[in-house]
């Protein structure tokens, strides 16, 4: 299926979830914070919610440093 992730068009497999995603795309889901369709998904959430035909995901890695 065909989503959008950061901007950029991509393939994920049917029936996977954002925490799916996340895994295949190797982020570390610690430091991470996931916009799906202008909508923030709690980290409780990630396991359960579907990513689906056409979404949009902003995912925002955080970096620590000073």
């Amino acid at each position: 299926m065909n989503i959008t992730v950061n901007g950029e068009k991509i393939d994920c497999r049917d029936d996977a979830t954002v925490m799916d995603l996340l895994k295949d795309l190797e982020i570390d889901i610690n430091r991470v914070a996931v916009e799906l369709n202008y909508n923030i998904i709690p980290k409780a959430q990630l396991m359960e919610k579907k990513v689906e035909e056409n979404d949009n995901l902003e995912i925002v890695t955080f970096v620590g440093g000073g």
